[in-house]
């Protein structure tokens, strides 16, 4: 099947799944014209891939993981290896939960700080103030 059919069984965005395959992660044949070629195994492979991103997982450790991955939701094989990658993972999920809500800490802080003084306007800041997000 050509990639705009993939996009469309898959729900997954063209752009999206020639990423996909630059990071290693769908390895389509080539027609003779040249076109990406998925055979049907690639529709469970692009779910298996999204159902691995939503459980935050990078490309990177996902192309690792992917061989030890059976059905749609996906099911890994325990192997060690693959259980330490894992555990890497969820430490690093769980520090950058551990920024997040130190700095939410801090930000309530301020606004309760501010809220005391009485929500006088600043008289050297524009209004309204937008705070970038750091994302």
């Amino acid at each position: 099947m050509l990639i705009g059919e993939l996009s469309r069984r898959t729900g997954v965005n063209t752009h999206q799944l020639r990423y996909y395959e630059s990071q290693g992660l769908l390895r389509p044949e080539r027609g003779m014209n040249g076109y990406r070629d998925y055979d049907e195994d690639s529709v469970l492979r692009v779910k298996q891939i999204r159902h691995l991103l939503g459980a935050g997982l990078s490309s990177e450790d996902i192309a690792y993981l992917l061989p030890c991955a059976a059905g749609e939701a996906p099911e890994l094989v325990g192997c060690p290896e693959l259980l330490a990658a894992m555990r890497s993972r969820l430490r690093r999920l769980d520090d950058q939960m551990d920024r997040l809500a130190r700095a939410r800490e801090a930000l309530a802080d301020y606004i309760d700080a501010a809220e005391r003084t009485g929500g006088e306007s600043c008289p050297s800041v524009p209004a309204p103030v937008r705070i970038a997000s750091p994302v």
